[in-house]
């Protein structure tokens, strides 16, 4: 199981689930009064017990004042039955001293069998049972902590927000011991304050909730029920009393970090060297500036060992949107994602001059980088006693210069491709009740000379009534942007636009509805730190939602989602798209087997994006109505074999205006997963797509310097074509300790387009076949290896060594080839890049330091 979907049963989709519960010490109390389905259940409270004696965390609770605190039990099924008490029992118990929350808990069941155990990395369930603790430590019901350990002690953590809603990027520092003891499991913790934030009040009073999976039933229990048809997760959490007089500590800690590369690309250019080596060396320092706030700041970061980029053969006029896998970008950040305004990709991106260099006659491109190097990064961001965020993020880059040598004096040159930028995020988030919030972010970037800088203010608002049943929520945005072009004396054109939006809904209970409006208009464009990509738009839509948490018939729930939406270019006002959609899915009772569908269908749209010609409105790509429907399967994943697949696709409508057959899409998705055994997992994917006659802008564009395209400079030219899509990735996972791991990622991914004849676009979407000549078939292959030994030897510490491959062939004219197997041994073939790094990182922590001297 991902970690993005680790607690998905405990909410379906982010933000439907809840549970509450009543107080209860050594003897179990009587079950809270029923409330309805769609109603948080009573708030149960407990009491802990402050300790002065020390724990030993063994995964045994053998010290005899874990036998004097109170006893949380009586746990309600979440999932797949809502609302039935637990039969294999689950005890917990609270402690606390001057720097710690200690939890105990007892998982009992009917033999170790039933208790599977696989290994992991961190941050994955897996295969197995699992506990875990939440906290609310301001109680503010919206914004929460989770500690979750394993049957197997693998370690996740994750944080919780109305922006976020469950990150499991976020990391902190704590420890834990599990232990078989009979029939029954246990887990044993030690939370450190400085991995939380609280107030300095002399009494706290904590939002609390316990999980446990016991995935032999791939059922979900929480201590404080938890109701999938009520609104809202953090909100339905009960209430941790008796924590007196403690004090936020100083959180002080410092990460350095060492790390070596040695780079060997074949296809550097003559003259340079071939194989490279590089020894950097930064830190990241964390300082909990008072109880509340804290500041992350990275120095001279190496983010070197992510994750590869998937890259894709891209024939849209928008950009592609890649994962952010740079850790200090994901971790903590719910605030600065408030409003979906800041596009983390954006800082350390490619340089805005990357594409522009040009060489002489006589010149050639001998070093372009295509990142952009940061010297550092901070985040300042927390939550005061009375609900208010605060959030500050900056980082700095250098400026970046392109290399340029004489091919005849062997001479070079610099060019400059990225100025000195500074970016700049500030936000404020006033948390209200009813699971309500205001919020106002501003972006901002800055470069230094003769270039352009951009600013985007936004305002956002959520309010919901006091049952938590409707809700109304709304944004405005104005972005600024002034100066010139990158390297041109041209003004930049969009230098003030604005969005808003407005929508209303029912948000509770089995049956869920919302209409939303907005507008962005032709100048909107908060792209220098966010991603948008297109303006101009007015939009509408109407969404009902009808789910079914509890079982019947043969199935444990049934879900059913439908919208109807309608899109206007806003400047001028002419009509775009409307769509309809209907979306299914059920899990079945005894086989844990999940089916659906999605099902959409769209009369004729207006694309006034495609033919790239600004600004919009006089031109536009006519797509004849078309319906699409994609049927999928997943199966029960606890079971050694387990698999997914998908079938889709899409009919358009003929389009009898020129002599072309009818558009169609097919695709195919087929995800299989082997676990050999609790510590090596074998996973494939497989996703293949063909579209016939798509109708679609001449990737490219037209250019002087081709013979063939003169006579049509100046024209929109488009191809029918066909695409065909194939991606394979190949991943092995072999945990050898909770601490330890090795994975293997290989990814192969080949997109071929065949033009069969071209068009000249007219306005209003005329289009009338032409005689153009030139082949512009392609072929695009990208191969990429990832093998990450990774090494947590110390709480905070870690060893990685990551070994990358990569290598890209981009086919034109009559290279290109159709055949698979011949473009991936093509791909194969070709000379690859190749790295190999080694990077320490090791946690130091003040207080350790300080109770050491």
């Amino acid at each position: 199981m991902s970690r993005t979907s680790i607690l998905r049963f405990s909410f379906v989709l982010l933000g439907l689930a809840s549970g509450l519960g009543l107080a209860q010490a050594q003897t179990p109390t009587p079950p809270p009064a029923a409330t309805g389905a769609s109603s948080p259940a009573p708030k149960r409270q407990l009491q802990t017990l402050r300790i002065t004696e020390a724990i030993k965390l063994d995964g045994v609770l053998n010290e005899a004042v874990w036998q004097q605190a109170p006893i949380a039990t009586g746990f309600t099924q979440q999932r797949p039955n809502p609302g039935v008490p637990e039969k294999q029992k689950t005890e917990v118990r609270v402690l606390y001293d001057d720097a710690s929350i200690y939890v105990g808990a007892i998982m009992h069941d009917v033999s170790p069998d039933s208790i599977p155990r696989e290994l992991t990395a961190r941050d994955n369930t897996g295969n197995s049972d699992f506990f875990g603790i939440f906290l609310d430590t301001y109680n503010d019901h919206l914004n929460g902590y989770g500690f979750i350990v394993t049957s197997s002690g693998v370690q996740l953590d994750s944080r919780y927000s109305p922006a976020g809603g469950e990150d499991f990027n976020w990391n902190a520092v704590w420890e834990s011991s599990t232990s078989l003891q009979g029939t029954d499991w246990v887990a044993e913790m030690r939370i450190p304050y400085s991995a939380i934030r609280f107030s300095n009040a002399q009494e706290q009073l904590w939002g609390l909730n316990f999980m446990r999976q016991r995935k032999r039933d791939n059922a979900a229990y929480f201590w404080n029920e938890v109701k999938p048809a009520a609104s809202g997760f953090v909100n339905q959490w009960g209430e941790l009393r008796g924590v007196r007089n403690i004090k936020p500590p100083l959180r002080l800690s410092l990460t350095p970090y060492v790390s070596s590369y040695v780079n060997h690309n074949p296809l550097n250019a003559e003259g340079t060297r071939r194989t490279t080596t590089s020894f950097n060396g930064g830190a990241d320092i964390k300082w909990g500036i008072n109880e509340s706030f804290t500041l992350d700041a990275t120095l001279v970061p190496d983010f070197g060992q992510v994750q590869s980029d998937n890259q894709v053969l891209n024939l849209s006029p928008f950009e592609v949107q890649f994962n952010e896998n740079r850790q200090f970008f994901t971790e903590g950040t719910e605030l600065f994602n408030k409003g979906n305004l800041f596009y983390s990709r954006r800082v350390g991106a490619t340089p805005i001059g990357f594409y522009g260099v040009q060489a002489g006659a006589t010149e050639k491109i001998i070093r372009n980088p295509a990142e952009t190097r940061l010297l550092n990064a901070t985040k300042v961001s927390g939550r005061t006693k009375s609900g208010l965020g605060i959030g500050f993020f900056n980082a700095l880059s250098n400026d970046v210069y392109a290399t340029l040598r004489n091919t005849e004096t062997g001479q070079e040159r610099e060019v400059k491709t990225q100025p000195f930028s500074n970016y700049n995020i500030m936000v404020l988030d006033q948390s209200l009740k009813n699971n309500s919030y205001v919020s106002l972010i501003n972006t901002n970037v800055t470069r230094a000379g003769s270039t352009y800088d951009a600013n985007v203010t936004g305002g956002l608002f959520r309010f919901a009534n006091k049952k938590n049943a409707y809700a109304v929520d709304g944004s405005l945005v104005y972005s600024r942007r002034r100066g010139t072009a990158f390297g041109s004396d041209r003004p930049i054109d969009d230098q003030d636009g604005y969005k808003y939006t407005l929508g209303v809904g029912k948000i509770s209970g089995n049956f869920t509805w919302g209409l939303n409006h907005g507008i962005e208009s032709a100048s909107y464009n908060p792209n220098d730190l966010g991603i948008l990509f297109g303006n101009n738009n007015i939009t509408q839509s109407v969404e009902v939602a009808y789910r079914k948490y509890k079982p019947f018939w043969k199935v444990n729930n049934m879900s059913f989602f439908a919208q109807a939406s309608h899109s206007l270019l806003y400047r001028p006002t002419l009509y775009q798209n409307m769509s309809f959609y209907t979306g299914f899915n059920t899990t079945f009772t005894k086989s844990f087997l999940q089916v659906g569908y999605d099902f959409d269908t769209n009369p004729t749209t207006h694309d006034f994006y495609e033919p790239r010609t600004f600004p919009l409105g006089q031109y536009y790509v006519r797509v004849p109505g078309n319906t699409g429907i994609v049927v999928f399967v997943n199966s029960d994943t606890r079971k050694k074999f387990s698999y997914g697949w998908n079938l889709g696709n899409r009919t358009f409508a003929l389009d009898e205006r020129l002599p072309r057959e009818r558009r169609v899409k097919y695709s195919a998705g087929f995800y299989p997963r082997y676990r050999v055994n609790d510590h090596l997992t074998f996973r494939y994917s497989l996703d293949w797509s063909l579209v016939n006659n798509q109708i679609g802008y001449v990737n490219g564009g037209m250019s002087a310097s081709e013979p063939l395209d003169k006579p049509f400079l100046g024209q929109v030219i488009l191809g029918r074509r066909d695409v065909a899509t194939v991606s394979n990735v190949v991943s092995v996972a072999y945990t050898f300790t909770n601490r330890m791991s090795f994975t293997l990622r290989t990814r192969h991914y080949t997109s071929n387009v065949r033009y069969a004849d071209f068009s000249q676009l007219g306005p209003n979407g005329e289009e009338k076949l032409v005689a153009y000549q030139r082949n512009r078939d392609n072929t695009y292959n990208a191969f990429n290896v990832d093998a990450v030994y990774s090494w947590w030897f110390a709480p905070g510490s870690q060893v990685s060594i990551v070994w990358k491959n990569a290598g890209s062939t981009y086919l034109l004219a009559e290279q290109a080839t159709p055949l698979y197997f011949d473009n991936f041994n093509n791909t194969i073939n070709t000379p690859h890049n190749n790295s190999l790094s080694v990077k320490v990182l090791y946690y130091l922590d003040y207080l350790s330091f300080r109770k050491k001297r």
